[in-house]
């Protein structure tokens, strides 16, 4: 699997294969597109932190990056993906986020508008390699699935599993909540392959 992110630049990318004993080169031809924009209002000190939780939230973003780049583990699942929630996404993958009027990151990942307490199935199966309470994301579980594919969950209200424990596909990881910057109730759902954001529904679409 590769993912291209949300922040790789149109044009072609060489990407090598390394099965090995076999090794080749590729070329992918990213395309450029139009992703529609969000406004949203939140507490300002999501938008803006003070000095004060900066560490935090430096040492947070660095936890997670060690995560997107750590050794891939084997494939952990032999089943297609499903949903973690009923409801449809209302959040499209890629969106351009305006909080409190200034621009921020894309949206990567999506949104479901589950109300509060809504049980959370692990899509797949998996290990937990983080369960915490982080700045922005609020109440967060993160599940390797191998292969360099992770699903990130986020504003949980409750965590119900540690970090090393291995889960089965619909497993329950947590209730939905409104944790970190949210403007109420809801799961935000982000997959990384190979350590780029991908969109989750692509995700339930293609592994089968």
């Amino acid at each position: 699997m590769v993912g291209i992110d949300l922040d790789d630049a149109p044009g072609p990318h060489k990407v090598m294969l390394d099965a090995g004993s076999a090794q080749t080169t590729i070329t992918l031809t990213v395309r450029s597109k139009t992703f529609p924009t969000r406004k949203l209002t939140v507490d300002e000190a999501f938008v803006n932190p003070p000095a004060s939780v900066q560490p935090r939230i430096a040492e947070e973003a660095a936890r997670q990056a060690a995560i997107w780049k750590q050794d891939s583990t084997p494939r952990l699942w032999t089943d297609p993906f499903l949903p973690p929630v009923p409801q449809t996404a209302n959040s499209a993958f890629g969106t351009r986020s305006f909080y409190n009027g200034q621009r921020r990151s894309a949206h990567g990942g999506a949104d479901f508008p589950s109300p509060a307490g809504t049980p959370i199935h692990a899509p797949n199966a998996g290990r937990v390699v983080l369960a915490a309470n982080l700045y922005y994301t609020g109440n967060t579980v993160v599940i390797d699935h191998g292969l360099g594919l992770y699903s990130l969950f986020a504003h949980l209200s409750r965590i119900d599993v540690a970090e090393g424990a291995s889960v089965d596909r619909g497993f329950v990881v947590g209730l939905v909540g409104a944790t970190g910057r949210v403007t109420g109730p809801h799961l935000h759902w982000t997959v990384r392959a190979g350590g780029a954001r991908v969109d989750p529904m692509a995700v339930i679409a293609i592994l089968r």
